[in-house]
């Protein structure tokens, strides 16, 4: 793996909590894992049709696939707008995915790898899925302007800046790269936050998908976990006009989602300025794990 490539130092020993399933919650572990696979199979068949598919339908199916899991989703502020959108959101969980989708349905990125396996690839390729190199950093400018040019066609790209998923008690900070390709489609960049609290309102790390857990784990975690919330807000969408560069857009972003200090965050005021951002400077490190910022977690996360 690339040394750039962005990492979390979370571990599923140091950082998850086990749910502690007894024997009476395995059969509804197991009901709950059935349910899921058969959603998102049905998903996977419906794939090719892409934007085909009423968004109203992508955004019941996505929230009934984290419900089948057994979690609850609270989601609060406004609805996300139309036309080009970059989501931004923190990084935790595989049910990340859906959450996203169930806000607005977007475009994900994932790692060329997955091109080529088998039925899965061409699938994804079909379904509208982004692609990138995650090997080569000289490949990130191209990912960029692919990604800028669906923005600019009208479609909603999500991402999580972040470059790899934390436990939900830790956090990474917004990376500023696919940032340009809002500045260089002119569209507004949506933020949103996703916390995971169990019974009571505590923060819960059961739903973390993190350093070298293996999906199955995560899965059956989650499945037998009780009373788990999945909590989504959503932000005022930012316009990139009112920001000098990417930098100061992954800024603002950054601050509503994970609280990140806004120091460097300079905003337009003066009338007729236009940011200065250009699709030749992509020199942010941008997120190309499999579960890294631009990737849906497909094999450490079908999402």
């Amino acid at each position: 793996m690339s040394v750039w490539l962005p990492s979390a130092p979370c571990t599923p020993r140091a950082c998850v909590e086990e749910t502690g399933s007894s024997c009476a919650a395995v059969p509804r572990a197991v009901l709950r894992l059935a349910a899921v696979l058969l959603l998102v199979l049905t998903g996977v068949l419906l794939s090719p049709l892409g934007g085909r598919i009423p968004a109203g339908a992508v955004r019941r199916w996505s929230r009934a696939v984290v419900r089948a899991a057994g979690v609850r989703v609270r989601t609060t502020g406004a609805a996300a707008p139309a036309g080009g959108l970059l989501l931004v959101a923190n990084h935790i969980s595989w049910l990340d995915i859906p959450l996203l989708a169930a806000v607005r349905p977007a475009r994900m990125l994932a790692k060329t790898e997955i091109r080529q396996w088998p039925v899965a690839g061409a699938l994804a390729a079909r379904g509208g899925v982004l692609f990138i190199d995650r090997d080569r950093l000289r490949a990130l400018p191209g990912t960029v302007a692919r990604v800028a040019d669906a923005l600019r066609a009208g479609q909603a790209v999500a991402v999580f800046p972040e470059g790899s998923t934390w436990c939900g008690r830790a956090q990474g900070h917004f990376r500023r790269a696919v940032f340009q390709a809002a500045v260089d489609a002119r569209v507004p960049v949506q933020p949103v936050r996703i916390r995971y609290r169990a019974e009571g309102g505590a923060a819960s790390t059961a739903p973390a998908f993190v350093g070298d857990d293996c999906l199955l784990a995560s899965l059956w975690r989650v499945a037998t976990a009780r009373s788990l919330v999945a909590e989504v807000e959503v932000g005022p969408a930012i316009a990139p006009e009112t920001h000098l560069d990417r930098r100061t857009l992954a800024a603002t972003a950054g601050t509503w989602v994970l609280g990140e200090p806004a120091s460097g965050q300079m905003t337009l005021k003066a009338r007729g300025r236009t940011p200065r951002g250009t699709a030749g400077a992509h020199t942010g490190r941008g997120p190309v794990d499999l579960r890294g910022a631009w990737a849906p977690p497909a094999g450490h996360a079908a999402g």
